[in-house]
């Protein structure tokens, strides 16, 4: 007697191949994890205030520039190690973020990477992001936005076996200056902004440096022998402990909250 019920196949998308592969890979990697809860209430404030004035600014567009601005002041964080005892630090800040579109009439998050953040403003940033939102997906060529991919070079990849797909990815974290030109050298991925979650998650990255940003949570606080409600953001970073070591990594982050929690840039 047959048991299984009714059920359905379904074909996920071939962008999906890819995620499972930097998955496999990204366990290897030394990360050491920080969660953390940031007070984004004052942030909040002042951008809503920007956004009745021009519409050329969001919450994501100014994390991404705090963030920009923390790895440019402690430039280890991006550094990829090249060798045993090497490490290649780029000036420029090449900042890998996920964009949900949809494919196969499904959606599922895309890769872009925002060149050189240190030298671009919020209001650019924030219209890179809408471009990318916008851009045409017409093949597998398509399923990383932003620049050119070679149509023929990703097909043969999604039709590769997956140890050799794998060793391929191996190859490119191993070289910074492959790592960089193909996905940055910094990873944020907004879970947040699709669900609420009143937690953290914890990804699996092969960046050197990964910032998971969570929902906004409202809870009461004690501010000044009172209480208030407040707006919290969660908050996961992975950071390659084999680039750099924990003390440095604490004060950097430390930096990152109170360019945060104090509106950095917006007042």
């Amino acid at each position: 007697m047959d048991n299984t019920g009714k059920f359905k196949i379904e074909t996920f998308p071939l962008s999906r191949i890819s995620t499972y592969d930097i998955g496999q890979v990204g366990l290897s990697k030394h990360h050491l994890k920080a969660l953390i809860e940031l007070d984004v209430t004052e942030a909040r404030k002042l951008i809503a205030q920007k956004r009745k004035l021009s519409k050329g600014i969001s919450f994501n567009a100014w994390l991404i520039k705090c963030i920009s601005e923390v790895v440019r002041e402690y430039p280890l964080l991006h550094g990829i190690r090249k060798g045993k005892r090497k490490v290649i630090v780029f000036e420029d800040i090449d900042i890998s973020i996920m964009i949900e579109r949809e494919i196969q009439g499904k959606r599922v998050p895309l890769p872009y990477v925002i060149r050189r953040t240190n030298e671009k403003s919020i209001t650019e940033i924030w219209k890179e992001i809408e471009d990318g939102k916008k851009q045409t997906i017409d093949n597998e060529g398509n399923y990383v936005l932003g620049e050119a991919k070679d149509e023929k070079l990703m097909k043969w990849y999604y039709m590769l076996p997956g140890f050799i797909r794998r060793t391929i990815w191996r190859g490119i974290i191993r070289n910074p200056f492959v790592t960089k030109q193909n996905m940055g050298t910094v990873m944020i991925t907004s879970v947040g902004t699709v669900g609420r979650i009143n937690g953290w998650v914890i990804p699996v990255s092969v960046h050197p440096v990964c910032f998971a940003v969570g929902s906004i949570i409202k809870k009461r606080s004690v501010i000044d022998n009172g209480t208030e409600t407040r707006e919290y953001l969660k908050m996961t970073v992975l950071v390659d402990h084999d680039v750099i070591d924990g003390a440095p990594a604490a004060r950097a982050l430390s930096k990152l909250i109170k360019m945060i929690e104090s509106g950095y840039g917006l007042a």
